[in-house]
């Protein structure tokens, strides 16, 4: 059995996965950034636990997910009214970059959509795998997943009808 990477290492190749993943989830700000350092820091503290053999991806993935299902349920408990939204640069996986049309599109999904399509084609994960994290089987998160491919493919297509690009 190989020996488990140094925890910088497994941070470093897998963060920008998870903080996709995050974004997908939450929406590109400050709550994915959030989720995405309470999911290293629980992982951090189960590292030595994790058998070496562990699928290290899948297993982030999952803390993922359920670090962003906390903060959806921590703004639910605890709503902030604004007389004003503010307008603010989006961002997309990486810092610094503009969030385009097909990000709020992804926002926008239903949640089972919008969590199969983040899980599978963001961070790579079989649909098996998918099913574990967000519940049912593998056969609804690969329908789930093409349900909202289609979605957003009929959106740009009706984008580009309109001729916004959208």
């Amino acid at each position: 059995m190989p020996p488990k990477a140094p925890f910088e290492t497994v941070v470093t190749d897998h963060g920008p996965t998870v903080l996709r993943v995050c974004r997908a989830v939450l929406g590109s700000h400050a709550d994915a950034e959030d989720a995405w350092s309470e999911t290293f820091l629980a992982a951090l503290r189960a590292w030595p636990d994790l058998p070496a053999d562990a699928n290290v991806e899948a297993w982030l993935v999952t803390i993922a997910h359920r670090k962003a299902i906390d903060v959806v349920r921590a703004h639910r408990r605890h709503p902030v009214p604004v007389a004003e939204v503010p307008e603010r640069a989006e961002q997309t996986a990486l810092p610094g970059s503009v969030d385009t049309d097909l990000w709020r599109e992804v926002r926008a999904l239903p949640t089972k959509q919008r969590q199969s399509v983040a899980y599978h084609y963001l961070a790579g994960l079989p649909y098996a795998q998918v099913a574990d994290i967000i519940g049912g089987s593998a056969a609804a998160a690969r329908r789930a997943a093409a349900d909202g491919v289609n979605r957003l493919r009929a959106q740009h297509t009706a984008g580009f009808a309109r001729g916004d690009g959208s």
